[in-house]
């Protein structure tokens, strides 16, 4: 008789449920799981049948009222056999009482539907290298050189949550650059590049307009010369997809933002990039 058990992930089980997650095409950064288990430690859910993990999710607890659900794989093999479903449910229970978003794939989108999701906007990742210079009009910094709790502060306007110590771990783990624009002493644009193992990822993208946005991606672009990167960008935002194909990236992967209950209120029009399809 087969057994199935859900238990917490393990160090050696984020980096098994990172290599899923490739194998998905969803291309998380190579490093992001450290962050992650900063986030919420007891937020990432293994289904073992018989000692073997073949499914798991994520149920990130935020603050006191917002939550995020991710990671929702089932091996391929053993789809079809009720164990995503049972993960799924243990992770609304994780989460039970709080506001809860998602980034869904296409596939998937019908089934959150039906467990109460909403739809709030469509993310479209754009990949490329980026074609055009910065022509200095938009002064860009290391993100480093600027008080953490600044920008902390700045984040905070673009997430329903605080969520300070992922951000910290999140804008300073080994082989990332994360930038700032600034002007006259106030942050207008931050955004983060991580290595990954497809395009570079970008993510979070903030900015106060396209000009601001573009100076940040090109800015980033430069740590990886040459290669492609890829930023998931809401169409929510109006200026995101014209901004995007100017310079030069295509569209290759789209997934949808739900929540269970009305989207928190964000300045859209200054998101050009969320920070993670499986964190928010």
């Amino acid at each position: 008789m087969t057994t199935f058990e859900i238990t917490g992930a393990s160090a050696a089980d984020m980096e098994l449920i990172r290599g899923w997650a490739d194998e998905e095409g969803w291309n998380p950064g190579d490093s992001d799981r450290f962050a992650f288990a900063v986030a919420d430690p007891e937020g990432f859910l293994v289904g073992r049948l018989d000692g073997e993990p073949v499914a798991c999710v994520s149920a990130v607890r935020y603050g006191a009222g917002f939550g995020f659900i991710g990671f929702y794989i089932a091996r391929p093999a053993h789809r079809g056999q009720g164990y995503g479903i049972r993960m799924w449910d243990a992770a609304m229970r994780r989460l039970d009482g709080r506001l809860i978003g998602l980034d869904g794939v296409v596939a998937q989108q019908d089934n959150y539907r039906k467990s109460g999701f909403r739809h709030a906007w469509n993310n479209m990742r754009y990949e490329g290298v980026p074609r055009g210079g910065d022509d200095g009009r938009v002064e860009i910094v290391d993100a480093a050189s600027l008080p953490f709790a600044a920008l902390a502060a700045y984040d905070r306007r673009f997430f329903p949550e605080p969520r300070d110590a992922f951000l910290s771990a999140w804008t300073a783990l080994p082989g990332r650059t994360a930038l700032a624009a600034v002007r006259d002493g106030h942050i207008e644009g931050f955004g983060v590049i991580r290595p990954s193992s497809a395009a570079h990822r970008i993510g979070p993208l903030y900015a106060a307009g396209p000009e601001v946005a573009a100076a940040l991606l090109r800015g980033l672009a430069r740590s990886a010369p040459g290669s492609a990167v890829a930023v998931d960008a809401p169409d929510a935002n109006p200026h995101a997809a014209g901004l995007f194909e100017a310079l030069g990236l295509e569209p290759t992967f789209e997934t949808a933002r739900m929540y269970t209950g009305p989207a928190p209120e964000l300045p859209l029009a200054e998101l050009f990039g969320v920070t993670s399809l499986e964190l928010g």
